[in-house]
Order: C-alpha cells, then sequence, then structure tokens
C-alpha cells in the first residue's frame, strides 16, 4: 500500500484532529457525567478482580529474586556504593545482567 506525502498528511491531520475532538469531549462533557464516572468505575473494578490482583500476584512471584535485586541495587546505587553491591551481592549482580541492566 503506497501513499503520497499528501494522503500521510490528510491521515495525520484527521487522527489528531479526532483525538483532540476526543479528547475535548470527554474532558468537557463525559468526565463530569455522572453516570459515565459510575459505569466507569464498576468497570475498573471488575477488570482488577478479574486479572489484576492475581497477575500481579504471580507477575512478582514470578520475578521475586529480579524485584529484590534490583531494589537493593537501587539502594547502593542512591548512596554512591555501587562497588560494595557488586562485591557482597554478585549473584544479584548476575540475575540483574541476565534481565538487561547495564552494572
Amino acid at each position: 500500500m503506497d501513499l503520497t506525502e499528501k494522503q500521510i498528511e490528510k491521515v495525520l491531520t484527521d487522527y489528531k484532529k479526532k483525538r483532540e475532538r476526543e479528547n475535548k469531549y470527554y474532558h468537557e462533557v463525559s468526565k463530569h457525567n455522572e453516570e459515565f464516572k459510575s459505569k466507569n468505575r464498576e468497570r475498573a473494578k471488575n477488570h482488577y478482580h478479574k486479572k489484576g490482583k492475581d497477575m500481579k500476584k504471580n507477575q512478582y512471584e514470578d520475578n521475586k529474586e529480579f524485584v529484590k535485586a534490583r531494589s537493593l541495587y537501587n539502594y547502593y546505587k542512591k548512596n554512591n556504593n555501587l562497588e560494595k553491591f557488586k562485591e557482597k551481592h554478585e549473584c544479584k549482580c548476575k540475575i540483574l545482567i541476565e534481565k538487561g541492566y547495564d552494572i
């Protein structure tokens, strides 16, 4: 699908106008509508109870060691003691390096 420069510009401007219109409608109309608020809050609650709670718990359990290592790394980094961290916690350094941290 080849589009000319004018067609690309038109698509982009139409999209920008649509987003601005939707944003304006939300902030001026929907946001203050009590019915919209209640429906939105109910939908968010249902989503949290269906997926969010268990998903976050499983994600934390799967990455427990990484989260602990990252927290400890940030503590040592904040106190400018990265060399001590590397000496004392070699296994945690390995975990961070495997996940892509540049130590």
